[in-house]
Parts: C-alpha cells; sequence; structure tokens
C-alpha cells in the first residue's frame, strides 16, 4: 500500500511540474525573466514557508536549531540547482530543445538518483539506501530497470523532438512554453548540457543535506501522533531552505536579464494587464512549488532513495510530453513523428510501473 501511494503522490508532483509552464502561456506582454521572476517570487518565497507553517508546528524553530553546516549545505546544493535549471536554456540553445532536454533530463535523472546511493556505499548511514543494496537486491534490481528503461524512453522522446524540429524548421518551443532560437553549437551545447544536467541533480543532493531538519519535523510528529506511520509532510522544512539557495541564483539571473535586455521596464508599460499576469504567475509559481510538496509526500511512504527520483523525473518528463500532444505541439508532423513520441512515452510509462513493483517487493 505505502509503494502504491507513494507512485500517486509522485504523479501529482510530476503532474504539477509538468503542467506548471501552461499558465505562463496566458501572460502577455512580459519578457521571461519578469514572469519567471514574479512566478518564483510565490514558488521560492512565499509558497514554501507557508506550506511549512501550515503542516509542521515550529517549523521555523527546528531550522534555527539546525547546525550552519547542515544549513549551508543544504542552501549550496539549492543553489546549484538553480544554476542548472537556469543555464538549461543555454542547453537547448545550441543543441535544440529536444536533444538539449534529452541529455539534461537523463543526466538529472541518473546523477539524481544514483550518486546518493554510490555515496552511502562509501558512508553507510541508517535507513539509506546504497548501490549495492541496489544491485544486490531483487527489488532494487527492478529500480535500477526501471531507470534504464526510463533513460531509454527519454532518448526516444529526443529523437521525435529532432525529428519535429527538422520537419517544421521553425524555432522549436521549449518545455516552459518559450520560443527559443536555436544556434546549433554540439560541442559548447554538450559541454553546457551536461553541466545543466549534473547540476540540476543537485535538488535531490539537498534534501539528503538537509535531511536531518526532515527528521526533526518527523520524530516530532511521531510524538505527538503514536502509531501513525511516517510524517506526510516532514520535507516541507528542508524545501524552504533548498529553495533559498535556488531562489538566490534566479534572482541575480533574472535580475541580469532584466537589465541586459531592458525588460524592467514590462512593469510599467501601458496596456499590460498587469492583475491579470500576477494571477497567472501566482498559479504557475504556485503550482510549480507543488511538484515538490507532492514529492515529499511520495518519498514518506517510498524513501528518498532513487525510486523516489526516478518516479519524479518519469512522471514530469511523460506529463510534459503528453500535454505537447494536447495543446497541438506536435501538429503538422509526420505520422512516423507521432509514433516515436508515442514510443517513447509508452516506454516511460512501462518504467514507472516497473519502478512501482519494484518498490512493491521491499
Amino acid at each position: 500500500m505505502n509503494a502504491l501511494l507513494g507512485v500517486f503522490f509522485h504523479f501529482l508532483g510530476g503532474f504539477s511540474s509538468g503542467s506548471f509552464y501552461l499558465p505562463y502561456k496566458k501572460v502577455k506582454g512580459w519578457s521571461w525573466e519578469t514572469y519567471w521572476l514574479i512566478g518564483g517570487i510565490f514558488s521560492w518565497i512565499i509558497v514554501p514557508p507557508l506550506a511549512a507553517f501550515l503542516t509542521i508546528p515550529g517549523f521555523w524553530e527546528i531550522i534555527q536549531n539546525e547546525s550552519t553546516s547542515i544549513l549551508g549545505l543544504t542552501f549550496l546544493f539549492g543553489a546549484l540547482w538553480g544554476i542548472g535549471g537556469f543555464t538549461y536554456g543555454l542547453g537547448v540553445r545550441y543543441l535544440g530543445v529536444a536533444l538539449g532536454s534529452s541529455i539534461i533530463l537523463g543526466l538529472c535523472m541518473v546523477f539524481g538518483s544514483l550518486v546518493p546511493s554510490i555515496y552511502y556505499e562509501f558512508s553507510p548511514q541508517t535507513g539509506k539506501d546504497n548501490i549495492g543494496l541496489l544491485f544486490s537486491s531483487r527489488w532494487g534490481q527492478f529500480v535500477l530497470l526501471g531507470l534504464l528503461v526510463c533513460v531509454i524512453g527519454i532518448i526516444i522522446s529526443g529523437k521525435a523532438g529532432m525529428m519535429k524540429e527538422k520537419e517544421l524548421q521553425t524555432d522549436s518551443i521549449d518545455p516552459h512554453g518559450v520560443e527559443v532560437k536555436t544556434e546549433y553549437k554540439f560541442g559548447l551545447g554538450l559541454i553546457v548540457s551536461i553541466i545543466s544536467g549534473v547540476l540540476s541533480a543537485c535538488f535531490n543532493f539537498g534534501l539528503e543535506a538537509g535531511k536531518p531538519m526532515a527528521i526533526a519535523a518527523n520524530e516530532a510528529w511521531k510524538i505527538a501522533n503514536p502509531d501513525q506511520g511516517e510524517f506526510l509532510f516532514q520535507n516541507n522544512v528542508t524545501y524552504v531552505v533548498v529553495l533559498w539557495g535556488g531562489m538566490a541564483v534566479n534572482l541575480i539571473g533574472c535580475l541580469y536579464l532584466a537589465v541586459k535586455n531592458k525588460s524592467y521596464t514590462d512593469y510599467t508599460k501601458r496596456n499590460v494587464p498587469v492583475v491579470r499576469n500576477l494571477i497567472f504567475c501566482a498559479l504557475a509559481g504556485t503550482m510549480w512549488f507543488l511538484q515538490f510538496f507532492f514529492y515529499g509526500m511520495g518519498e514518506s511512504k517510498m524513501g528518498n532513495g532513487a525510486s523516489s527520483w526516478i518516479l519524479h523525473m518519469a512522471f514530469i518528463i511523460f506529463i510534459a510530453n503528453l500535454w505537447g500532444i494536447i495543446i497541438k505541439e506536435w501538429k503538422g508532423v509526420s505520422k512516423k513523428t507521432i509514433i516515436t513520441i508515442s514510443v517513447g512515452m509508452v516506454v516511460m510509462f512501462i518504467s514507472i510501473l516497473i519502478v512501482g513493483y519494484g518498490n512493491s517487493l521491499r
């Protein structure tokens, strides 16, 4: 039952992440950095502490009582994750959306799921899955098989995206609904995409680094609610610190672009529906945070090991591709291309089933 609930919560998180960019499509008259920053105020600053306040009594005291080293490391991984997300745009600029996204998301999935397991192989901790356990146990082997199948699904989907770009011969639309003017430079694009993919995986490392805060929240809840299992919302306190790191990087990046592109004038433009834009940015930012809110609930049922990160990423990619088909981003491509993207989505869905089954064997 825990595995089934975990998969369901990860689906909700993946749906939130795969869908959050849709409200941004309704924003009118603002540049990307303008609405990304406004949405980010909600997803990095407003909603995370609010969620922690509503679910964890005394969450601020938990943060204040934590050691400087743990807070600093959690913040640092959040900042590195923020750099990974911000350099995503460079990866798709130099490689195209399809190839760039495939490399970045593939590396993010592999590194985010396996590096912590490798770390715990050499620095064992109670309750942490190490890479040896994944390879030696039947459930772990299924999780690793699910990871491999999902990477294959990403590759197939990336191939479909490359076919689409070639057939339509237009500037591509990235997963955030932003038009990307490609400037194909394979070597540079590959380097940037690898950096982005590896650093994007640092969010999971941040959760690992800040785990003592989640444990404190979990233990306090168990004392108040004996024999009720694990606390669903224990990670909400950790998110506050991780997202501070991501906020710092994105704030600097957005302000730099605002000055460079003179888009700071967006806020005073005439004939711009400011209130409407703020509402849609708030909705997008809130949906963006909800991916982690539900990820934490899934993690409380399945553990913050490889399987949780794999399911999180797989659902995001699956839902984002599904929305692309629903809103007709694939309109005008050949039947062969449609079949290719469909096969990629089916393969990723199979990977979700494999990982879910593997967890049910624990």
